[in-house]
């Protein structure tokens, strides 16, 4: 197990270690190099102990989280709310990296929540958790979840079916997040009865929005206007998580992304925080957070 698949646990430590000579044989493993490096490898195993103790499992996420908190001086930060709630899979649904269980610690102290971060670091999964541990804990009377029914590049306008049925497709991830959580059934009567409601952006426009848990999502592709009429929907009694990624905007070339102004100017008020995500907080394929990095390095040359 603690190699990891086709050994890709082993593999991380390889990279991370590059100045020792690591050997594993068996149920062993041997460290060749220089004191400091020792030293250093000796921290990070010492960190991913504690980390696997306390949760039980042993994952390439937790490893690269050991590696990072060694690395950086942090302690290793354990929250008692870890796992929200068991999924529709029997799966534990939980913050799974350290900038996720922060947009959990902010979701217990501040009423708007920012969480920034490139693709793949679950942004958009922990958000509709957290709302959905919100709903079950009868915190708040309904979630609703929104887009911006922008394009990524391509032309969906000439579909056939509904508005609904043109629209479904922008708000897909929501739903696909939705049913890892909610059981089918249920989900479909939670829906009708609309106490849970996905819905594009546009639709938020002379609302109240109160006594409920509300997701902005691809908060990027929103015009200043669109962002402004968003926040100030926000009832006495309201929660909102604001997600987006400064690096994939879809908006017409002559359209700025209200995302940046909104976090620049709100940045500083109590009561709202504002979370970056990064690649250490990737949980999808390996490769993604490779795919990531390769494309800022191209960016700064």
């Amino acid at each position: 197990m603690f190699y990891g698949p086709q050994n890709a646990h082993l593999l991380l430590l390889k990279r991370k270690y590059s100045k020792l000579q690591i050997v594993a044989r068996g149920d062993e493993i041997k460290v060749i190099g220089d004191e400091a490096s020792i030293l250093e490898f000796q921290v990070g195993m010492q960190v991913l102990e504690k980390l696997y103790t306390s949760r039980k499992e042993l994952t390439e996420f937790i490893i690269q989280e050991a590696l990072d908190i060694s690395g950086s001086g942090d302690k290793p930060v354990e929250l008692a709310s870890d796992v929200l709630f068991i999924g529709t899979r029997g799966q534990q649904i939980k913050a799974k990296t350290k900038n996720q269980r922060k947009m959990l610690e902010a979701s217990e102290k501040s009423d708007i929540i920012f969480a920034i971060g490139p693709a793949g670091t679950g942004k958009t999964y922990t958000a509709v958790a957290i709302a959905v541990m919100a709903l079950k804990n009868r915190e708040v009377r309904k979630v609703i979840l929104t887009r911006p029914a922008v394009e990524a590049g391509e032309n969906l306008g000439f579909l056939p079916g509904d508005l609904k049925e043109k629209i479904d497709p922008y708000l897909r991830p929501l739903y696909d997040a939705l049913e890892d959580m909610i059981p089918g059934d249920k989900l479909k009567s939670m829906i009708e009865s609309r106490t849970v409601e996905v819905a594009p952006l546009a639709f938020m426009r002379g609302r109240t929005l109160d006594n409920c848990y509300v997701i902005l999502d691809e908060a990027q592709n929103s015009t200043e206007l669109q962002l402004k009429m968003f926040l100030t929907r926000m009832g006495p009694n309201a929660k909102l998580v604001i997600t987006g990624d400064l690096t994939q905007i879809d908006l017409p070339k002559k359209q700025q992304s209200g995302l940046f102004k909104a976090l620049r100017i709100l940045k500083n008020i109590e009561g709202i925080s504002i979370i970056e995500l990064d690649t250490s907080d990737v949980v999808r394929h390996r490769l993604v957070k490779e795919i990531i990095h390769a494309y800022e390095k191209a960016t700064d040359e």
